[in-house]
């Protein structure tokens, strides 16, 4: 399992003193900071609820005004835009938010800057353009190298000998985080397909869609098409949709291999069912926590948000009791 490191930093003199000042906590109500998080998914998204207690658990620590406001559409950048929108017009002291479209948000991040309201990227950032420039950090996962690692766990399950047929489905077209992870998945597969160039390798991708239910049709469609298909690996959640399908097709555990990202309760059932193999972890309770953590700092202290790699941690089936307890607390 890889783990993000932190390097802690030691204040003296001024430094110390502010931030033991800081650390006491707000005076009174009035100096109570006002946070607000938008994001560009829907409330039944149980990776953001995981996400949503880190973010609640920091604001109560430093006893801010928060708001986490979701889309009412799983993945619509139309109405993140709208609730950025409404959060600045509150004139908040901070947005968290994520940056899931390199052009769509610049308006809204410009309007922040000029009110002076910190912007903090979460969960995704802008790959390109001057929404980079207009945010002040970027807490979340490096997508391509965390994709790349996935496709590389997983062609090291694939057979011996034989061919071998790969579906990676991507499952919000067009979004940084999807392409990215989609990008890295090739990567790793197409260093398996050059490792190997004297065995037949054939690697798919297909649009999929974020709803579990239209995933499932989707990839059973291919599946039906295809059956000599060795893995199914995707950029989001909902293989364990497929993993249901699977077993609906009466396809035992392991016969076509499983992986994706994020350790929703649903998936880490289908870990210990045996029908994912590897799974990509972001800690979402950081991408929740941490931001609030960062905008305290700079308010209180005057330091400045900095970019933090959540990591991409790699789970196994092995490790589904202990992750199925931390899901239980909400932490995953």
């Amino acid at each position: 399992m890889v783990k993000p490191s932190i390097t802690f930093q030691v204040l003296s003199g001024v430094g110390a003193a502010a931030l033991s000042f800081a650390l006491s906590g707000p005076a009174s109500a009035d100096d109570k900071l006002t946070i607000v998080y938008t994001h560009h998914s829907s409330a039944s998204n149980p990776f953001w609820q995981a996400v949503k207690k880190g973010f609640d658990d920091a604001c109560a620590k430093i006893q801010a005004n928060c708001q986490m406001v979701f889309t009412q559409t799983e993945g619509s950048v139309d109405q993140e835009v709208a609730n950025q929108q409404a959060a600045l017009a509150r004139k908040p002291d901070a947005l968290i938010t994520t940056l899931v479209d390199n052009n769509a948000f610049v308006a809204n991040l410009k309007d922040a800057k000029a009110k002076g309201v910190i912007v903090i990227a979460s969960n995704v950032d802008a790959t390109e353009g001057p929404e980079l420039e207009l945010r002040q950090a970027f807490v979340g996962q490096n997508f391509v190298p965390a994709g790349t690692t996935l496709g590389r766990r997983m062609s090291a399950l694939f057979p011996k000998d034989g061919p071998i047929r790969v579906l990676v489905g991507v499952n919000a077209p067009g979004q940084n985080w999807s392409e990215q992870r989609a990008k890295g998945i090739m990567n790793g597969l197409e260093e398996f397909k050059k490792a190997n160039p004297n065995r037949e390798i054939t690697i798919d991708r297909l649009d999929v869609s974020a709803d579990g239910a239209v995933v499932s049709d989707r990839v059973g469609a291919y599946l039906s098409a295809h059956p000599d298909t060795t893995a199914y690996i995707e950029t989001g959640l909902w293989h364990s949709n497929v993993a249901r399908m699977l077993k609906d097709r009466n396809i035992p555990p392991g016969k076509i291999l499983l992986g994706g990202f994020d350790l929703a309760p649903q998936v880490i059932e289908q870990m210990k069912s045996g029908y994912i193999q590897v799974e990509i972890d972001q800690q979402p309770y950081e991408q929740g926590f941490l931001p609030v953590m960062q905008v305290y700092l700079e308010k209180k202290v005057g330091l400045a948000p900095a970019d933090i790699d959540s990591g991409e941690a790699v789970f196994t089936p092995e490790q589904a009791d202990q992750l199925m307890g931390l899901a239980k607390q909400g932490l995953r």
